[in-house]
Formats: C-alpha cells, structure tokens, sequence
C-alpha cells in the first residue's frame, strides 16, 4: 500500500506548523514531502502522480496560489484523498 503523502504548500522552517506537520505525519508513520507550489506548474498530473494523498499546508499566502488551487482540482477529480489546513 502506498503511503506517500504531498504537502504542497511552501515549506518555511521558522513556521512552527510547518514543522508540526511533518511531526505528526511522522509520527503515524507516512512517508512524506514538501511539493512547492511553484512546482506543480502546467502539469499537476506529473507533478503529483507519486503520492496516495494530498494535504494542503496551512499559512498561506502561497507563492502560487494557481499551484495550490491545481492541487486541489487535481485531487477532486481524481478521486484522490485531500486534507486542507
């Protein structure tokens, strides 16, 4: 079973629920990384077809909120598990 979680957002180290998220998704055992939403660009398929669920990282502005909001479309339409911070 695939265990890979994408936390698109844009990981800052001096934000403490950045860090928090990475504890807690941790520590339940999910391997996980940071997507940029700079990343995720024209094509969030390619981007994001790694990973078995998304989570929307909290303390936006983003650098891209087209990023972001493709992330989400993708997930809706793809049936893919989405949590939003």
């Amino acid at each position: 079973m695939q265990r890979r979680v994408g936390i698109v957002g844009d990981f800052d180290r001096g934000n403490r629920t950045h860090l928090a998220t990475n504890d807690a998704l941790g520590d339940v055992g999910l391997e996980l990384e940071w997507v940029s939403t700079e990343a995720i660009g024209d094509d969030p398929v390619t981007r994001l077809r790694p990973y078995a669920a998304l989570w929307i990282a909290p303390a936006s502005p983003y650098r891209s909120m087209d990023g972001a909001l493709a992330a989400i479309r993708y997930a809706r339409e793809r049936g893919v598990p989405l949590v939003g911070t």
